[in-house]
C-alpha cells in the first residue's frame, strides 16, 4: 500500500516517541557498566561490538512501532535481528539501529545515538528520526515536510563564506588509511583554497551522529570509501540521516554520487559504493577529486 502524506506524519509521531523512549533507556545505562559481546559483523570493531542495552534499546522501539507493521502492510530491518528479506517484498520497511554507536557508548564518550527511518521498496527514505541521548537532541525529516530539530523546521548554514574552521567526521579504521596524510594534506590546500584555514578530525563518534554533526557543526563532512570487502556501515546507519540530507538540500549520496543502495538486493551493508555525506556539493567534489587517485 502506498503511503499518504498524513500516514507519513503519523508514522514519524510513532518513530519520534520510540526513538526517545529508547533514548531515556540508553541513557539510564550511560553511566553504569554494561556487559560488552561481540557479534559476526564486518572487521571493524566499532560494527562487532554490541551491549545489552542495544538489544533492550530496540525491544523498546518495537514495543512503540510493531502495531504499526500490521496496519500499514510494513516489512522491518534492525541491526540487532536477521534480515528475513521481507523489505524486498513490501512497499516500505522500518529500518532500525536501536543504538548507532555503540563502542563509543562502552567508552562513556559521545557519539552515539538512535536511529529510526521509513525506507521504500525503491530505498528511497520517506522518514527519518535521530535522537542524540547524551545532547537530548532529536532531529528528524519527512519527504517532502522538510528538517526539523527538536520539532522547529531547521535549515542550518551550510555556506563555506566566512566559515574558519571544517570538521572532517571520520571513522577510526580511517585513520589507517594507507594514503591518510597524502589525502589530509592535499584536502588542507583545498580548503586554503576556499579561505578555510583550520582542519579539525572528528573520530569518536558512530555514523548517524557523524552525519548529523556535518549539519548541525558545519561546515563539514562524513564518508566512508568503498571496498571490496563486507562493512563500510550498513543500511540502518544512513537510511535515517539520508532522509533529513535530503530534505534540508545537502548531499546524502554513495560516494560516486549516485543514490545511495539503501535497500540493497544482497547485502545489508554498504561497502560496494562507500557513502558520502556533505554540507553542500562543492565540498562532495572536493573529497572525490582529492581521492580519486587513491581508489
Amino acid at each position: 500500500m502506498l503511503l499518504t502524506t498524513e500516514d507519513l506524519l503519523s508514522l514519524s509521531h510513532l518513530a519520534i516517541d520510540a526513538a526517545q523512549k529508547a533514548g531515556s533507556l540508553i541513557s539510564e545505562y550511560s553511566t553504569k557498566d554494561v556487559t560488552v559481546n561481540n557479534k559476526e559483523a564486518a572487521d571493524s570493531l566499532a560494527s562487532q561490538v554490541v551491549t545489552e542495552v542495544d538489544v533492550k534499546a530496540q525491544n523498546a522501539i518495537l514495543k512503540i512501532l510493531s502495531p504499526s507493521i500490521a496496519k500499514y502492510d510494513l516489512a522491518l530491518l534492525t541491526e540487532e535481528s536477521t534480515d528475513d528479506k521481507n523489505r524486498f517484498q513490501k512497499d516500505y520497511f522500518w529500518c532500525i539501529d536501536p543504538m548507532d554507536g555503540t563502542l563509543a557508548f562502552t567508552e562513556k564518550t559521545p557519539g552515539f545515538a538512535v536511529s529510526i527511518a521509513l525506507v521504500s521498496k525503491s530505498g528511497e527514505p520517506v522518514i527519518g528520526v535521530v535522537f542524540d541521548p547524551t545532547t537530548q537532541q532529536l532531529y528528524h525529516a519527512i519527504k517532502n515536510q522538510g528538517a526539523f530539530k527538536n520539532h522547529r523546521k531547521w535549515q542550518p548554514d551550510l555556506e563555506l563564506n566566512g566559515k574558519e574552521t571544517f570538521t572532517l567526521h571520520i571513522d577510526r579504521t580511517f585513520l589507517k588509511y594507507e594514503h591518510f596524510d597524502e589525502f589530509i594534506s592535499a584536502f588542507k590546500k583545498n580548503l586554503q583554497e576556499l579561505k578555510i584555514n583550520e582542519l579539525q578530525l572528528q573520530k569518536q563518534a558512530g555514523a548517524v551522529l557523524n552525519a548529523i554533526w556535518s549539519l548541525d557543526q558545519a561546515p563539514g563532512c562524513y564518508f566512508k570509501l568503498p571496498k571490496p570487502t563486507p562493512g563500510g556501515g550498513s543500511i540502518w546507519d544512513f537510511a535515517a540521516t539520508a532522509c533529513i540530507f535530503n530534505e534540508i538540500g545537502a548531499p546524502a549520496s554513495s560516494f560516486d554520487g549516485t543514490a545511495l543502495d539503501l535497500n540493497r538486493s544482497d547485502s545489508s551493508f554498504m561497502n560496494h559504493r562507500g557513502v558520502l555525506y556533505a554540507g553542500n556539493a562543492e565540498i562532495a567534489d572536493t573529497i572525490r577529486s582529492v581521492l580519486k587517485k587513491k581508489l
